[in-house]
């Protein structure tokens, strides 16, 4: 007769030694790309400083009564080029405004311009990136070629040129107008370099295992492309992405300070700069603390960059 004592003790030391052997194979399955990437990144102190930059940044675009109670026209020419004080973080500007207000007000004008003009760009560069990679020989030359004369034009001329066109001298478009046509602008000049980078990680992408295997098992060319490869190649495309979006709110400020780009009644960091650069001499304030802003919230987007470029290489590690 069987012990139940024994039993139970063999019952539990076989649970224990079941759950120890499940517990070794989760721990054992290899991690995705990305959440090895994850791992690396919540390892690094500079994926958290960038992170809180860019959060307040968009909180102050997104809700900017948390930060300040008045609105971005308040302004009282009694207190003209006051500098910083308890009542007015950034002092106040030549015409009365409370430089901070204006400041968070707009944030949400120059996020919006590097947000829209990052995703098209990336849109349209990894799409045909990833065609030019794929099909290849004339495809590829073709669509190569086409992206050498937007990549050949000097970036900041080719927007002069076009936002010039749209806005000849006397024209008073509306604030969404010239939204857009910034956004436009920076994005038909900018998507050659997604391109390249997407075609190059197709390429390699294409002669990989997994895509022999699609092709041998009869899936379509869109399913390898946005199922398999797609997936696998967007990484290098991410990162480049993280950095285009700091770069193109510089370029909104360079734009705005050329006075061709956002300008009144709209609100941005890049009207601020060319409101105040007449006066630097005797209200610095009225530059520094945009020119400041801008500095800080693209150096943010640029260490993310590296952050995100650090945890997707195996190589940098």
């Amino acid at each position: 007769m069987s012990d139940p004592q024994a039993l139970d003790t063999f019952s539990g030391a076989d649970a224990a030694d079941l759950a120890t052997t499940e517990t070794g194979e989760r721990q054992r399955k290899p991690r995705s790309l990305w959440g090895d990437a994850w791992i690396q990144l919540r390892r690094k102190p500079m994926f958290y400083i960038s992170g809180v930059i860019i959060v307040v940044v968009a909180l102050m675009a997104a809700v900017p009564d948390l930060f300040t109670s008045r609105p971005a026209d308040f302004n009282n020419l009694d207190f003209a080029s006051q500098p910083p004080s308890a009542s007015a973080w950034f002092g106040y500007s030549f015409q009365g405004y409370d430089i901070w207000a204006r400041a968070v007000h707009g944030a949400r004008a120059t996020l919006l311009v590097g947000i829209f003009a990052t995703l098209i760009t990336v849109l349209i560069g990894s799409l045909m990136g990833i065609i030019a990679g794929f099909y290849g020989r004339f495809v590829d030359a073709f669509l190569s070629r086409f992206g050498d004369i937007f990549a050949g034009l000097p970036f900041v001329l080719g927007a002069i040129v076009i936002l010039t066109t749209f806005n000849p001298p006397g024209s008073e478009p509306s604030g969404t107008a010239i939204l857009v046509q910034v956004i436009l602008s920076i994005s038909v000049l900018s998507w050659p370099v997604s391109m390249r980078i997407m075609r190059s990680a197709t390429i390699v992408a294409k002669q990989l295992d997994y895509v022999k295997a699609a092709r041998a098992l009869g899936a379509s060319t869109r399913r390898i492309i946005f199922r398999h490869m797609l997936p696998n190649t967007v990484a290098p495309v991410l990162v480049y992405a993280t950095i285009a979006l700091g770069a193109f709110i510089a370029v909104e400020a360079t734009l705005a300070y050329l006075g061709i780009g956002v300008r009144p009644p709209v609100v941005s960091w890049g009207v601020m700069i060319n409101d105040g650069k007449d006066y630097v001499q005797n209200s610095p304030h009225e530059l520094l603390f945009p020119a400041g802003l801008v500095t800080i919230t693209v150096l943010a987007f640029v260490m993310l960059g590296d952050a995100v470029r650090d945890a997707l290489d195996p190589k940098s590690r």
